[in-house]
């Protein structure tokens, strides 16, 4: 098993600057793929990622929850979604995105379907 990164995901790129094998990959193109991915085949499964991510998006594969209670506030980034998003990475470097909509308190949302956009995206 590996971990996962949801469509919590707001591409900072923190979990990929301390990923000790560089199995953490930015979703390209932007539109289609907006989150990034963890290659399963080269994921240690050493959980480095997980308290870097400042949006929480990362769960151990066995732990994404089917239903997310959101506190309110959070940002869930997916494919077909039209909200605007900008924000500053990690790394300083500025982060708009397209494919947002903002969660209200309380709204309960599935994020396993980001198990297999990892999948597919890491064939």
């Amino acid at each position: 098993m590996t971990h996962v990164i949801t469509s919590l995901c707001l591409r900072d790129n923190a979990c990929s600057a301390v990923c000790p094998v560089e199995c953490i990959k930015e979703g390209s193109p932007v539109e289609q793929w907006p989150n990034y991915y963890i290659d399963p085949s080269t994921c240690i499964d050493c959980g480095a990622c997980i308290p870097e991510c400042p949006y929480n998006a990362i769960f151990h594969e066995s732990e994404v929850p089917s239903a997310f209670q959101a506190n309110g506030g959070e940002i869930l980034n997916r494919a077909g979604l039209t909200g605007h998003y900008e924000g500053v990475g990690h790394d300083g470097d500025m982060i708009t995105l397209e494919t947002t909509r903002t969660l209200a308190p309380g709204e309960v949302v599935d994020l396993t379907e980001s198990i297999k956009l990892n999948q597919a995206f890491c064939r």
